[in-house]
């Protein structure tokens, strides 16, 4: 059976998003700073066909606009997500995170069942395929230090302070929200 993608563009405050969905929902978002190459070929090698469709992405280009002007907090988004039992749970649990609230790679790893599995979460969210609505920025390492962002720690930080966050020094002010 031939499967075909569509992908959209977005620019936001901080950098462009890509995004691509299938007729089950969105497959991929992700952010692109300088080459995007690297999202076509990710397309080429998981679609036989895929082509430019900005209408059928618009819900989720408003409801990312709505988010990057504060005014939407929880996303409502159909997902066709292609991982592991492992990354698919960790990503459920990374959305079950709240808007500006943040988390150590330890609890995700023990909401998951694998208290010990910390290392296995970051390469969760390192393949997390939904950048932004699938929140792996609400992340942290366990002394609140801002790590393991694929796109930089700069727009892991951008985004936690949209989210109302305190950042100094790269780190999580833990005990304050703005």
């Amino acid at each position: 059976m031939k499967r075909t993608a569509y992908y959209a563009k977005m620019d936001t405050p901080f950098a462009h998003l890509y995004m691509a969905s299938t007729q089950n929902g969105l497959c991929r978002l992700e952010w692109m700073r300088s080459n995007e190459e690297r999202f076509f070929s990710w397309l080429r090698s998981h679609f036989d066909d895929f082509y430019e469709d900005p209408l059928l992405h618009e819900p989720i280009i408003n409801q990312l606009k709505q988010y990057f002007d504060g005014r939407l907090k929880r996303f409502e988004v159909h997902f066709d997500l292609t991982g592991t039992d492992f990354q698919k749970r960790v990503w459920k649990a990374l959305m079950d995170i709240p808007y500006g609230e943040v988390c150590s790679y330890k609890e995700i790893a023990q909401r998951v069942g694998s208290p010990k599995g910390f290392r296995a979460v970051g390469m969760a969210n390192n393949k997390n395929p939904i950048a932004v609505i699938i929140p792996c920025h609400r992340v942290v390492g366990h002394d609140g230090r801002l790590v393991g962002y694929a796109e930089g720690i700069d727009i892991k930080e951008k985004l936690l302070v949209l989210e109302g966050r305190t950042i100094r020094n790269e780190k999580i002010v833990l005990d304050s929200k703005r």
